[in-house]
């Protein structure tokens, strides 16, 4: 039978580089994994960056729905029509605001009987844990039923800010087991089994945020990437953009991360919708992206 993996937690905390990190190694042990990859606006950006790790025929990319509530039908005919293979395992990277209760109560109905009970992952953002202000809630309710926590982000991290974290986390899931990235043994991961945890009730309107998208024309430079990032408001948590840069042929990509890091580093070939500027979180709106661009570059000319 197959197993099942989804891999949930807030937006930065790394489910990416953790779905990555597991691709990678379920393939260098001879499995053969399939990647479901959820996100508001245009999955498929993120879905062309595994390109380098998986074929992109072995993965399936849900946009614009939530995967936890009006999404779950389509994830389930998704993971229902994913081929048999030798060493199959299906890995669900969810987008970063999921209600990761609902969405492991709901997956669980209606699956093919070739697939064993979903089990879920969460990853936690160390340094950023419980700073999240008016999302606390949301985050806390993402691991309350994964069956191991996955700790990112330990770097200049103090011993008494990672105890603090995990005894946080073992209070609010007691049957879950509480590793590093590092520390990960995939081989164990299929033999994981669903959490016997309950969790809290969770006002799901309070996961289903504002997002949008816009074309993004290419950019003089660099700088111009971290300009525009830093004239859209804080309330967006999340940026993700592809675009040119000056006169190379190559693609770049770039990202805003909710505590503010922006991150910039090649797009694997050409982006399938074309160059985009996304967003998640209040003020996605279409007016603002494009002042945000269309303010900067007019900046940039008048230099």
């Amino acid at each position: 039978m197959e197993a099942i993996i989804t891999i949930v937690g807030f937006l930065g905390a790394g489910k990416t580089t953790l779905l990555k990190h597991l691709i990678n190694r379920f393939t260098d042990e001879g499995w053969n994994p399939f990647v479901v990859l959820n996100d508001y606006e245009n999955a498929l950006m993120d879905a062309q960056q595994l390109t380098e790790h998986i074929d992109l025929s072995a993965v399936k990319a849900l946009s614009g729905s939530c995967i936890c509530c009006s999404g779950i039908e389509e994830l389930r005919n998704t993971v229902n029509r994913i081929p048999e293979r030798s060493k199959g395992i299906t890995l669900i990277e969810a987008n970063g605001t999921s209600d990761a209760c609902k969405l492991i109560e709901f997956l669980g109905v209606g699956i093919n009987k070739r697939f064993l009970p979903p089990v879920q992952i969460a990853v936690v953002n160390v340094k950023n844990w419980q700073k999240r202000g008016e999302h606390n809630e949301l985050e806390a309710n993402q691991i309350q039923v994964s069956s191991l926590l996955v700790l990112t982000h330990l770097e200049d991290i103090s011993s008494e800010r990672l105890q603090e974290v995990t005894d946080a986390l073992n209070t609010l899931n007691p049957y879950a087991k509480v590793i590093p990235m590092a520390e990960l043994d995939v081989t164990l991961l299929p033999e994981l089994l669903p959490s016997n945890a309950t969790g809290k009730k969770f006002d799901h309107l309070k996961a289903h945020w504002a997002s949008c998208s816009v074309d993004l024309p290419h950019l003089p430079d660099t700088n111009t990437i971290y300009e525009i990032c830093n004239a859209l408001p804080n309330s967006i948590l999340r940026v993700k953009g592809c675009t040119k840069i000056g006169n190379e042929d190559k693609y770049t990509y770039f990202e805003r991360k909710p505590d503010g890091e922006i991150l910039i580093r090649p797009f694997n070939g050409s982006p399938i919708t074309g160059t985009k500027l996304l967003t998640i979180g209040a003020g996605s709106e279409p007016s603002i992206l494009n002042k945000a661009v269309n303010g900067t570059l007019d900046a940039v000319r008048t230099d």
